[in-house]
C-alpha cells in the first residue's frame, strides 16, 4: 500500500535528518508517488511529521500491546502477581530495544525526546504512556507504595536500564566488543535487568514498611 510505503519511507528520513532536513520531494520519489500525494493526504511535511508519529504509535501498540492485555488490575492487591507483570513488561521491553529491527522509529524518538514537539504528545498519548503508568501501578502494588509520584521515580529508574540499550547503543555494542547484541549476551542482560527489577522493588518495599 503506497500510504504505508511512504510513511515507512517518512520515518526514515525524519530519522536521519529531522523534520527540517527531510525532504517530501525526496520522500515521494522514493515512494514511488507525486508530491501531491503528501500534500492530499497530509497537507504537507508538519501533517506527514504527525503522521508518522502516529504510523510509530500503531506498531508500538502492536508490539508491547500484548502487555497491557495480561495486566493484572492493581486492585487485586496482589504483590507477587504484580512483581510478575513488572518482569514481564520488562523483559519484552528489552527484546525490542536490542532489536535492530526498529532502528528507524527510534532515531524519530530520540529526536522527539530530545526537542519535543505534537509529535511526541501523540506517540506518549498511545502505548508508551499507557504501559508506563501500568508500571507505576504495579509499582504500587509490589512495594506497597502509597506516593504515586515515587512510583513513577522508580519507573524511571526501570525502565532507564532498558532505554539504554537503544539510546547508548554504540556504547554498549563497544563495551561488549560486538557488532550487534547476540542471543548469549541478551540472555545475560534480561538476568542483570531481572535482578536489579527485583533490588529495586525490595529495597523500596522495605523502605515502605519502614515508614509505616
Amino acid at each position: 500500500m503506497i500510504q504505508t510505503r511512504l510513511l515507512d519511507i517518512a520515518l526514515r528520513e525524519f530519522g536521519l535528518k529531522g523534520p527540517e532536513g527531510a525532504s517530501t520531494r525526496e520522500i515521494a520519489r522514493a515512494a514511488g508517488t507525486a508530491m501531491s500525494s503528501i500534500t492530499y493526504h497530509y497537507g504537507g511535511k508538519d501533517g506527514l511529521y504527525l503522521a508518522v508519529a502516529d504510523h510509530i504509535a500503531a506498531r508500538m501498540a502492536e508490539e508491547m500491546g500484548p502487555v497491557l492485555d495480561t495486566r493484572t488490575s492493581p486492585v487485586t492487591g496482589d504483590p507477587v502477581v504484580a512483581r510478575a507483570h513488572i518482569h514481564a513488561a520488562l523483559s519484552r521491553f528489552v527484546d525490542k530495544m536490542a532489536s535492530d529491527r526498529n532502528s528507524d522509529w527510534s532515531l524519530f524518538l530520540i529526536r522527539e525526546q530530545m526537542r519535543p514537539t505534537q509529535a511526541f504528545d501523540r506517540i506518549y498519548g498511545g502505548v508508551m504512556g499507557q504501559m508506563l503508568d501500568m508500571l507505576a501501578d504495579l509499582i504500587c502494588v509490589t512495594a506497597g507504595v502509597a506516593d504515586r509520584r515515587m512510583a513513577r521515580i522508580v519507573t524511571i529508574t526501570l525502565i532507564g536500564q532498558v532505554v539504554t540499550l537503544r539510546a547508548q547503543r554504540a556504547t554498549c555494542l563497544r563495551l561488549l566488543e560486538r557488532d550487534e547484541i547476540g542471543d548469549d549476551d541478551l540472555v545475560l542482560l534480561k538476568a542483570r535487568i531481572a535482578a536489579n527489577i527485583d533490588a529495586i522493588l525490595d529495597r523500596l518495599r522495605a523502605e515502605q514498611q519502614g515508614l509505616s
